[in-house]
């Protein structure tokens, strides 16, 4: 299982496949590396390489208050030291594109490009109500099984989802115990964020204008409650070389495996060079 150390001591796992280009896969808030499962096997000829955050995934836990994004881009970059790359680029899920945008303001030497995934400088109000209400919580559902059927209907954001892949969801983000599901990331995330707020500063856009220069690539869930139309769209027009994609019939994420997303992710790795 490799894993690195970080510079406060702290061990967290990470996993690399492929060859070519090093792609950098950053994950939402609870989330972790297997964020990117259903993208990966579309993504040949790039060296991918996966993070889980600290308090996530096979990572170890640490202190809540280093749960933050200026925290959690230190350790990417520290990843790519690790691997003894100068460059790479970012491939950011939610949380996960908050972090690649601060890096672009703080080390972006360190970038080759940068694809956002359901998320801008701007976060819908309704959205963070929605991930402050499970925020280190377990759900109130005793099994994966009933985990996948309850989401199933939950989820009327997204159209056409097999139940099928809302169980490969919950079982990688739950664990079956005798007393029901529990979270597999440290629930002590929910006072972290709460303390600093969802947002790393009040204002991101010049977070986003600092992508400047790197090739870009946004995609956003067409019933996204988190990125919005408004915020998309202006996106576009301080970037207009950005590439822009819609993906209908999927909310707050998409999962990247959609033709439109694949087909705008695609372009965008061969604008890397």
């Amino acid at each position: 299982m490799p894993r690195f150390t970080t510079s406060d001591g702290l061990s967290l796992h990470y996993t690399v496949e492929g060859d070519g280009p090093a792609l950098l896969c950053l994950a939402g808030l609870t989330r972790d590396g297997r964020d990117f499962d259903y993208v990966a096997p579309h993504l040949p000829g790039v060296r991918l390489i996966r993070l889980d955050y600290r308090g996530r995934g096979e990572s170890d836990w640490g202190d809540p208050a280093d749960y933050t994004i200026p925290v959690e881009g230190r350790d990417a970059v520290e990843l790519l030291d690790h691997l003894g790359l100068g460059t790479a680029a970012v491939l950011g899920t939610s949380r996960g594109g908050l972090i690649a945008m601060l890096l672009a303001a703080t080390v972006k030497d360190r970038l080759t490009g940068v694809a956002l995934n359901d998320i801008g400088p701007e976060i819908a109000d309704a959205g963070l109500d929605v991930i402050k209400g499970y925020l280190g919580r377990n759900p109130p559902w005793k099994t994966l099984d009933e985990a996948a059927r309850k989401r199933a209907a939950a989820m009327t954001a997204f159209d056409g989802v097999p139940e099928s892949r809302w169980r490969e969801e919950a079982e990688k983000f739950y664990r079956e115990t005798a007393g029901g599901l529990e979270i597999t990331y440290d629930p002590r995330l929910r006072e972290a964020v709460l303390a600093d707020g969802a947002q790393p500063v009040a204002d991101l856009w010049p977070l986003f204008d600092a992508l400047k220069g790197l090739p870009l690539c946004a995609i956003r869930g067409a019933n996204s409650d988190l990125l919005s139309v408004q915020t998309f769209e202006t996106m576009q027009q301080r970037r207009p070389d950005m590439i822009a994609a819609t993906v209908p019939g999927r909310g707050h994420v998409p999962f990247l495996d959609e033709p439109e997303a694949l087909d705008a992710l695609r372009r965008w790795l061969k604008m890397l060079g």
